[in-house]
């Protein structure tokens, strides 16, 4: 209430509580009040905070954090450009902004196993383990993770045509498929054997159908195949494998030891033989060595024997025979012709003894 009027009613009252009683009631005379321009004030502060109230409760803008894209919805239709991340206004009650996630997100195929934190606001998400039947119709049970993201400049239309729950319409339907596909073409037995091509081949495979989408709506990061779950049966049946495989190949690392030292032997064997060899060729080298120096020896001596040569040396002889004769005139000497040095009879008094001198 204004101040003016305030007092104008205290002094009203005191009039009346000094009036005395049976004097004639006497009405003050009306006033005209100018306008109040202090009210008016109050009136467009009042008014002004409730603008701001409604603006509040309306909330007729929105924040983008990085890792998001928004879609702005007029009267129900997509905008098919996404809004970035920051700060957007919107025209409360006809439009709309649904903030979608673009940041990487996980779904793991298992078993009932605690897998961590999990949730829409953590972008991790369980679903139930693969059941495949493999070549001979047996089940086996696959788990792995798969890494993905939205394509942030196709969200609009990938919300539009999928909706907001687009990851188990998109990647749980393709991974499932691609799963059976592959594992159904192998024996139960060879999967864990064989575990490395077939994680390669599935994650090929599911990145191809993800790519075949219409607009590309998810980028696939990784497929993680975690484990292979057999049936007791089959377990059992590759541990036996497994067993004797690893007995063979003790057998085998033993055959081949027994090898090795066999050849070791023989190779000791061959150098020894060798070796004799090697001094048995020396000697022969040396006797023919030998036998070569002697050959050329007599045919140097051979050549050097001239007619004249011969005839000299018959002459001396022929000397040394005269000598003889003059000690024992009763020898008897033999000359052979054509010979160098002639063989000598010499017959003593003592015809039952004799002596043969061949030089």
């Amino acid at each position: 209430m204004p101040i003016d009027l305030n007092e104008h009613l205290k002094k009203k009252n005191m009039n009346r509580e000094e009036k005395p009683q049976g004097e004639p009631r006497r009405e003050t005379p009306k006033r005209d009040f100018t306008p109040d321009f202090g009210g008016k004030k109050l009136g467009f502060l009042i008014a002004g905070v409730v603008i701001v109230v409604l603006l509040v409760l309306a909330r007729p803008f929105v924040v983008i954090n990085s890792g998001e894209v928004g879609i702005k919805v007029t009267a129900g239709k997509y905008d098919n450009t996404p809004l970035q991340p920051g700060f957007h206004f919107f025209v409360p009650i006809l439009q709309n902004v649904i903030v979608v996630d673009t940041r990487v997100r996980i779904i793991n195929f298992s078993r009932t196993e605690d897998m961590g934190v999990m949730g829409k606001n953590q972008g991790i998400f369980r679903n139930d383990a693969i059941s495949v039947m493999d070549s001979r119709g047996l089940s086996v049970s696959i788990e792995l993770t798969v890494q993905y993201s939205l394509n942030p400049t196709k969200v609009p239309q990938t919300i539009a045509t999928y909706g907001l729950s687009w990851e188990q319409k998109i990647i749980n339907p393709v991974v499932r498929d691609v799963v059976r596909s592959v594992v159904g073409r192998y024996p139960a037995e060879e999967l864990p054997i064989k575990r490395n091509e077939i994680a390669q081949m599935i994650s090929t495979n599911i990145q191809d159908e993800i790519a075949k989408l219409p607009n590309s709506p998810v980028s696939l990061d990784s497929v993680q195949l975690r484990e292979i779950v057999l049936p007791n049966n089959i377990k059992e049946q590759i541990e036996k494998v497994q067993i004797a495989r690893q007995e063979s190949e003790r057998v085998r690392y033993e055959v081949e030891r027994a090898k090795q030292e066999a050849e070791k032997v023989a190779a000791l064997a061959r150098g020894e033989a060798e070796a004799n060899r090697v001094r048995a060729q020396g000697v022969a080298d040396a006797i023919l060595i030998e036998a070569n120096a002697q050959s050329k020896a007599n045919k140097t001596i051979a050549d050097s024997l001239t007619s004249r040569l011969l005839e000299l040396r018959q002459i001396e002889t022929q000397g040394k025979f005269n000598e003889a004769l003059k000690v024992n005139k009763n020898a008897q000497i033999f000359l052979t012709p054509g010979g160098a040095v002639p063989n000598i009879w010499v017959d003593s008094k003592n015809k039952q003894k004799s002596t043969s001198t061949n030089r």
